[in-house]
């Protein structure tokens, strides 16, 4: 275990911008996680939660929900503790414990060649499956709430491990604990899911998976047929990162009040939409299609031709901040066009 110095990230964020961490080291065991922690304070003594980007502590997993605009003054975790464990509840349900290290997409895969329902919508998703409930993922009708059970993290202040429960963790839209009042103050060392080894509850109502099912000729789905459609979906409408640097979706869907919803209808009666009692979901990437932003390129970035809703590196040379400043000239137009503002959900850094 090293601790580098002036170390290139471009390989360690799906974007594939060019910036340097100060430091870097890569940790391959919960020990050596608190091992690094305890050394690196001892270096830089100042309390976490401080404003000194000096000795900043960022911890990175798979790097497909970052935006790097500038170098990183500071130490950059790469989290690589991974392995799987199984406990049967009951002759339908298992309880499923990945550490934060683990592949997402190779996880899901894993539970379905074990025939474990409840990810197969989650199929495809880039990340790891330590930052997966930082913003509770999602895809096709189903969050990782659905399935999750708790999470063990490091208390980084006393640097003791704790469970965070379901409830606990305060899970919404994209969104938990981690990301709010937690943010900065632990770090996820593994996942546990409740999942299904017979009665599956087979979800097929959201977006195109009922359409792709009858593409191959599929009127019964499996789990895995459900996992194979979706995956093909992705596919056909979402550029792969290791061709062409990008972050999967770029922005949340918006989250708009019935009353404000109706105004804007009267405008677009043609709008997508999804409701939810007095809150109505609109989907980005119409907006910013709306908007003419699709396939539209500027400079080194733009907006992919499939799915407007994904900022690509478009040249392999793109900065940050060119793909900050590109995201932020999509914000204005949709406010300016239809009221409503974009949020990002990828992290900026």
């Amino acid at each position: 275990m090293t601790i580098q110095e002036n170390y290139s990230l471009k390989s360690h964020n799906t974007f594939g911008v060019d910036v340097t961490a100060k430091y870097f080291v890569e940790v391959n065991s919960n020990d050596e996680l608190v091992e690094v922690l305890k050394y690196y304070n001892t270096l830089h003594p100042i309390s976490i939660g401080t404003s000194n980007s000096a000795i900043s502590k960022l911890f990175l997993g798979g790097g497909s929900n970052v935006l790097f605009t500038k170098d990183f003054d500071g130490l950059v975790i790469q989290l690589n503790v991974k392995g799987i464990s199984e406990k049967v509840l009951n002759e339908n349900e298992v309880l499923v414990t990945a550490h934060a290290g683990e592949n997402w997409h190779e996880f899901v895969q894993f539970c379905l060649n074990k025939d474990y329902g409840g990810l197969e919508n989650l199929s495809l998703i880039p990340g790891n499956v330590g930052t997966s409930p930082m913003q509770n993922i999602g895809a096709y009708g189903t969050e990782i709430k659905d399935t999750f059970v708790s999470c063990k993290v490091l208390n980084l202040e006393t640097l003791e491990n704790e469970e965070f429960d379901h409830e606990k963790c305060s899970f919404g839209y994209r969104d938990s604990i981690f990301k709010q009042e937690g943010r900065g103050k632990y770090v996820i060392l593994d996942v546990t899911f409740k999942l299904t080894t017979k009665n599956h509850a087979i979800k097929t109502e959201y977006g195109a998976i009922k359409n792709e099912l009858e593409k191959m000729g599929i009127v019964n789905p499996t789990i895995q047929d459900v996992s194979q459609a979706v995956i093909h979906i992705r596919e056909s409408k979402l550029p792969d990162p290791k061709v062409i640097g990008n972050a999967g979706s770029f922005f949340k869907n918006p989250t708009i009040p019935l009353i404000q919803f109706l105004e804007v209808q009267k405008i677009y009666p043609e709008m997508p939409h999804y409701p939810s009692g007095d809150l109505v979901k609109v989907p980005a990437g119409w907006l910013i299609e709306q908007c003419g932003w699709k396939g539209r390129q500027i400079g080194n970035v733009a907006s992919h031709e499939l799915q407007a809703l994904v900022i690509v590196n478009k040249t392999g040379s793109a900065t940050g901040k060119e793909i900050f400043d590109f995201s932020s000239m999509i914000i204005e137009s949709v406010k300016e066009k239809f009221g409503i503002e974009l949020e990002r959900e990828v992290n900026i850094i």
